[in-house]
């Protein structure tokens, strides 16, 4: 085959002897305006089947609402309500941002994407850092730091580990092994290594020179531990910008490349998906109803996010440590339809998309949403760095270290997705029994 004729067989739809005519292209929904008929039973039909009876929690949302303002002498029921409400609101927000995109340029598209993939998370970490209070203690007495680090390192393991577990795991009973492509894995561990060590940077400054500070100045011993803590928080903004840039390179790199990740998953599992056709004859969003499903998710969602974070002080009180709040309760909720939706599309057969929405959302996490966090509080003037405790980073390093190679051959089967979900379940029962910043802390003061 000649070098032209090569690249016009690239440009050619790969399911263009497959799909029919009739059906609407990808992101075109063949309507105009706003149809609350419509409206209601495309976003009860989501972007999946296992997605789509999530949305059987929406009666929750507004059982939240009122009990928040109804009955605020129960903040464990209203805190444990807004937590069910959020799933099916996340899940409209994430659908109706997947909608959006397909209806905008390439470029577009993919910023358009991966700013609403994680945006419940990035709402959720704002809302916190703009509810802290207090530099010591638990986020009993107001100090919300170490519940956002937690939550930070506890969104990447979750995607890791739970996620891609699951995947994993559902993926092999249905076949007994599937394999992804080389760009995903390569891409995504080298990434995450990237991220990882730029994530703690901070904490291996910390922990290497905190012997060696002192109380107080004395005589030529001018290194203190306010100074120490100064530098750590410098640096910690420093390389939050640093990691901001490093996402902005990915994903200008992805978007003008031709043959980027992007386009390496679309092409390997386009002919994978046997549920293609049906997809794209479901009924889809015209834009206006993109947009009305966004704005709605969107307010809901930060209305959610306050009811949950002004009752941590009450949850922490009532036994929940800050780091299973941090590290297990609020990432499962962050981050839940999404989840489903990776590991439907694993029980298609869709590893490569599977695997890209459990890597994707942990690189956001490390390049974007934590430093984000950091340069708000920075604007806030709230001192939000990413001095982690030692438990977390050896949790992030180990899980790092393990999914890299599962994802070495290429190829994933039950056992791997089983045993990274035990792993995740050891960290979930040690995050437990951790003690509160107030009682004791590996990194801190």
């Amino acid at each position: 085959m000649s070098p032209s004729n090569h690249r016009d067989s690239e440009r050619q739809p790969l399911l263009h002897n497959i799909i029919p005519q009739h059906i609407h292209p990808d992101g075109e929904s063949g309507r105009s305006g706003f149809s609350p008929r419509h409206f209601v039973n495309v976003a009860w039909r989501s972007g999946s089947n296992v997605a789509k009876y999530v949305n059987l929690l929406w009666p929750f949302v507004p059982v939240a609402m009122v009990l928040h303002f109804v009955t605020p002498g129960h903040p464990l029921i209203v805190f444990a309500l807004a937590y069910v409400a959020m799933i099916p609101v996340a899940n409209l927000l994430g659908f109706a941002g997947q909608e959006f995109a397909r209806k905008m340029p390439k470029v577009a598209g993919i910023l358009i994407e991966t700013a609403f993939g994680s945006i419940v998370e990035i709402i959720l970490f704002l809302v916190l850092i703009a509810k802290h209070r207090s530099a010591e203690g638990s986020s009993e007495h107001g100090n919300l730091i170490p519940v956002i680090q937690a939550a930070i390192l506890g969104s990447i393991l979750t995607n890791l580990l739970l996620c891609l577990g699951a995947c994993f795991f559902v993926g092999g009973l249905r076949q007994q092994s599937q394999k992804f492509h080389p760009a995903i894995s390569e891409v995504g561990t080298g990434l995450l290594c990237v991220a990882g060590f730029g994530l703690l940077i901070p904490s291996a400054y910390y922990s290497a020179l905190k012997e060696s500070a002192v109380p107080i100045a004395v005589g030529r011993h001018k290194f203190t531990e306010k100074l120490l803590q100064h530098n750590t928080l410098r640096i910690s903004q420093v390389t939050s910008i640093l990691l901001i840039i490093a996402f902005i390179i990915f994903i200008i790199y992805n978007a003008r490349s031709q043959h980027s990740i992007f386009d390496e998953v679309l092409e390997a599992d386009e002919h994978h998906d046997l549920d293609r056709e049906s997809d794209l004859a479901k009924p889809k969003f015209t834009f206006t109803e993109c947009i009305v499903a966004l704005v709605l998710s969107l307010v809901i969602v930060t209305l959610l996010a306050f009811f949950l974070v002004v009752r941590i002080e009450d949850v922490v009180e009532a036994g929940i440590p800050d780091q299973f709040l941090g590290l297990i309760l609020l990432p499962l909720v962050e981050k839940a339809a999404e989840h489903l939706t990776a590991i439907d599309e694993a029980w298609d057969g869709q590893m490569n998309f599977a695997l890209f929405h459990c890597i994707g959302p942990s690189i956001q996490t490390a390049l974007f949403n934590a430093p984000l966090v950091v340069i708000v509080g920075w604007g806030l003037g709230k001192d939000m760095d990413l001095n982690f405790e030692i438990f977390m980073i050896v949790l992030l390093v180990l899980s790092i270290v393990v999914v890299g190679n599962f994802l070495r051959d290429g190829e994933s089967n039950w056992l791997e997705g089983a045993l990274l979900m035990i792993i995740y379940i050891i960290i979930a029962v040690a995050s437990w029994y951790y003690p509160n910043p107030d009682v004791a802390t590996s990194n801190g003061t």
